[in-house]
């Protein structure tokens, strides 16, 4: 998601105000809090990064809305449908890098009222959204008890749950954002892997027998949604890195040795996945399974290693490439500047123009999906031009 105007820092906001930000240091400080030096420009690396995320979302939105995943051809599941699976986590990753980039030093001030209000009402926003698109998405295949009983809760959608991840998680982040900003990095370590290691345990509970409370926590296999706390540690892991990114994004060489560090933990969380399919003795099958979402909800230690690693490759790709690759890649970054935009659109195009409307469900090829997947990417980043065109002309 988009979080505030089209700007970036132009002032410092570091909460030592006599520390020099020049003096950015590169020596692990365990008990350090969070440091956000002067950013130098727009960090439009982080609006392609998004971007990105959500192109594969649209494209495997459109092939499960349309074709379907059990009329995929072999040749489309892998290494097509495979290589959709970094979205979600990478979409997660930059939704804490933006909270970082654009709010964490806030905390401190006196405005951080009115910003925790602005965070509120955003979630208000996409509740919004994820409720009306949940009406969309269901049409016109459930009758309107169904539809009215997803509305309150009582069962999940598919494709737009993961506005009602965001929606909810809007709700508590500005909570944690002030704490977060005066916890050493020990504790902020140690929160992330004591997240991980709670959301796991508790995914053993029954909940009582309530399994909407146990998907909205920690995920349930017969729920597509998204657990607050399973995915807690990804926006954690991005507020780290949003914090990192400020420090060294406007340094070449900083800069070099960040995307370095994320490509090969990112790598090596792939290969730590292929390490597992190996030792268990067919590659082919366990590549199947991760395009077919095994392990996704809840999250599973082989469909994590695969699709954080990746979203961790591309989030270093695309530091690298700053603003030249940003600018060459112009429709994902304009997609990715303003996400619950893009998101509306494909959604209101596959399921209320190109499903319900002209009945182009089961009708077009897999090819053909695929570039209709890519239509509506140039299609989403050319409606948000027109309506900044339009906001800017009236």
């Amino acid at each position: 998601m988009r979080y505030g105007k089209r700007r970036i820092f132009t002032k410092s906001f570091r909460y030592d105000p006599d520390h020099d930000n020049k003096d950015v240091p590169n020596v692990l400080n365990w008990k350090e809090l969070p440091q956000l030096p002067r950013a130098e420009g727009r960090i439009e690396a982080i609006d392609l990064a998004r971007g990105i995320a959500i192109g594969l979302m649209i494209v495997s939105h459109a092939v499960s809305g349309l074709v379907g995943i059990r009329n995929v051809p072999d040749w489309g599941m892998v290494p097509v449908h495979f290589i959709t699976k970094f979205s979600s986590s990478l979409f997660i990753l930059v939704f804490g890098i933006a909270l970082a980039v654009a709010f964490l030093a806030h905390t401190q001030s006196e405005d951080w009222p009115k910003r925790r209000l602005k965070l509120w009402l955003r979630a208000l926003e996409v509740w919004f959204w994820y409720k009306a698109l949940t009406i969309v998405e269901m049409l016109p295949y459930y009758s309107p008890a169904d539809i009215v009983d997803t509305l309150l809760y009582g069962r999940f959608a598919i494709w737009v749950e993961i506005l009602g991840f965001y929606a909810i998680a809007l709700l508590w982040v500005p909570l944690l954002l002030p704490l977060w900003a005066r916890t050493p990095l020990w504790a902020r370590l140690g929160a992330i892997v004591g997240l991980t290691a709670l959301s796991a345990w508790l995914q053993g509970l029954s909940f009582g027998g309530n399994d909407i409370l146990k998907a909205l926590l920690v995920d349930h296999e017969d729920h597509y949604t998204w657990g607050q706390l399973s995915r807690a540690p990804l926006v954690l892991s991005g507020l780290l890195m949003g914090e990192a990114l400020l420090r060294c994004y406007f340094d070449v060489a900083l800069r070099r040795r960040l995307v370095g560090v994320l490509v090969v933990v990112g790598a090596l969380m792939v290969a730590g996945f292929y390490g597992l399919a190996i030792s268990a003795g067919d590659v082919d099958a366990a590549m199947l399974a991760i395009a077919n979402n095994a392990g996704k909800h809840p999250p599973g230690l082989q469909f994590m290693l695969f699709s954080v690693g990746g979203a961790l490759v591309l989030l270093g790709l695309a530091l690298a490439g700053g603003a030249m690759a940003a600018k060459v890649l112009l429709p994902l970054t304009v997609v990715g500047s303003d996400a619950l935009k893009a998101f509306i659109f494909h959604i209101v195009m596959i399921f209320l123009v190109l499903r319900f409307l002209l009945g182009a469900e089961n009708v077009l090829s897999y090819p053909q999906v695929l570039g209709v997947g890519g239509l509506l990417i140039l299609g989403a980043a050319l409606w948000i031009g027109l309506t900044r065109w339009v906001v800017r002309h009236k």
